[in-house]
């Protein structure tokens, strides 16, 4: 027994290891899930990244000293085996090792903070407490080789398409749509911001010439929600699109999410089947919805909705019940939108706005963005700001700006969608709310 690697690497992840590999010697690194002692044979499920195997020690086919190493172990410790692969129908994934060395890399403390197996369930506080062991669960790491994947494919669709990734500030000086929704920092004599959105950014790379950009990155809300669909710390994934309308960006919207649900499909079949996920690609368009029309089915449903509000959660689960996939909703009232967001020219009451939900889920909202400057600063003050706080920002519309419009997508609402999670807690590594910051 050692806690020293040596000149021990692993040769297979517990995946690769199947029939074909049958009197290989191979070399396997993990965590010990499982142990199951029955006196002269001893069962022990090794987890690592990619899933579990089965070690199987009987006591008259190994050495007296390996078999007591092997007794001794502790859950959740870090170990190697070396060892033969032989057949097993009672074994995940039809194969065991027969082990010939071990190598005790690093004890776990017992008892464990909570249980990996799950055989005991936790609480969401208590799990997120030590998220550590949390991540341990195949099923928890399945929620996040599928967002690893979507972004992946998300890059990959962007990429192909023209767009050029940028890395905009996160530390700002002033709001980027209004309202006090914003964490406010010391930064060195002044008051500065965490960054709610890249809209701005993104629109003046519109002016600098970009053509089309794209975005991959945190944003921060101080919204004092306690919801299961709110944090304050996300991942958004943001385009800007030039010479483009609401109906351009909506497409390319619609057709990055069939390619990353296919992308996460083909790639990703082991972890929506341990998460008994059926994934469906939707089939067809996305069904468009005015806005007007979200109002009616609302009422039909007896839940209260006024003309000119944003949907609540009630008129989100009533429309729910009624559109089952993914499907737009446009038209938006221009006064409930952001000042950068275009009204109709035929009915500036309405905006050339847009959302993306799936079923009761907002997960995107875009629209095509005001160009014209005397315009922006108009819809600025009818708002109730200042045009002098967006002194630089206005600046890129004065030297030639084009029409154009962009969308931003939460990645962990769309990873929502994909999982089938229910908290957005779950699509988090370390979430961030009004409670909670650490670990």
């Amino acid at each position: 027994m050692t806690y020293s690697l040596g000149d021990w690497r692993r040769t297979h992840y517990s995946k690769n290891v199947d029939s074909k590999l049958k009197d290989e010697t191979v070399t396997l690194m993990g965590w010990v899930h499982e142990i199951r002692d029955l006196g002269g044979i001893i069962f022990v499920l090794l987890r690592d990244r990619d899933g579990i195997i089965q070690i199987t020690a009987p006591s008259k086919k190994i050495s007296p000293e390996l078999f007591e190493e092997i007794r001794k172990m502790k859950k959740e410790s870090v170990v190697a085996f070396r060892g033969k692969v032989q057949g097993s129908n009672k074994a995940p994934g039809g194969v065991e090792i027969i082990p010939d060395k071990l190598k005790v890399l690093n004890e776990s403390k017992l008892p464990l903070p909570l249980d990996p197996t799950e055989k005991v369930r936790a609480e969401i506080d208590t799990r997120l407490d030590s998220r550590f062991l949390d991540l341990r669960k195949p099923g928890v790491s399945a929620v996040f080789k599928i967002k690893s994947r979507m972004l992946h494919s998300v890059r990959l669709f962007l990429e192909d398409n023209g767009f050029i990734e940028v890395n905009t500030p996160k530390l700002v000086a002033s709001a980027t749509e209004g309202g006090t929704e914003l964490f406010p920092i010391t930064y060195f004599e002044r008051e500065a911001f965490l960054g709610q959105s890249p809209q701005l950014y993104k629109q003046i790379m519109m002016s600098a010439g970009f053509d089309r950009v794209y975005e991959i990155a945190p944003i921060f809300r101080a919204e004092e929600h306690d919801t299961l669909r709110h944090l304050n710390e996300v991942i958004s994934i943001d385009i800007e699109s030039s010479f483009s309308n609401e109906k351009d960006v909506m497409n390319t919207l619609e057709k990055l999410v069939k390619t990353a649900l296919n992308d996460v499909l083909e790639h990703c079949s082991d972890d929506l089947k341990l998460l008994d996920v059926d994934l469906q690609i939707p089939k067809g368009s996305f069904a468009r919805i005015e806005y007007d029309e979200v109002v009616d089915l609302v009422n039909s449903k007896g839940v209260q909705m006024r003309h000119g509000e944003d949907l609540s959660r009630a008129a989100e689960k009533a429309i729910g019940e009624i559109m089952d996939d993914y499907y737009f909703v446009t038209g938006w009232p221009t006064d409930i939108k952001p000042f950068y967001v275009m009204p109709d020219e035929n009915d500036p009451e309405r905006s050339l706005a847009f959302d993306l939900m799936y079923k009761d889920l907002e997960i995107s909202s875009g629209a095509m963005r005001v160009h014209k400057m005397d315009l922006l600063v108009e819809r600025i003050k009818n708002q109730g700001l200042n045009p002098d706080s967006f002194e630089r920002y206005l600046a890129a519309f004065e030297y030639g700006m084009p029409p154009h419009a962009g969308w931003g997508l939460g990645a962990e609402r769309f990873t929502m969608c994909i999982t089938g999670s229910n908290n957005i807690r779950e699509t988090v590594l370390f979430p961030r709310d009004r409670r909670r910051l650490t670990p």
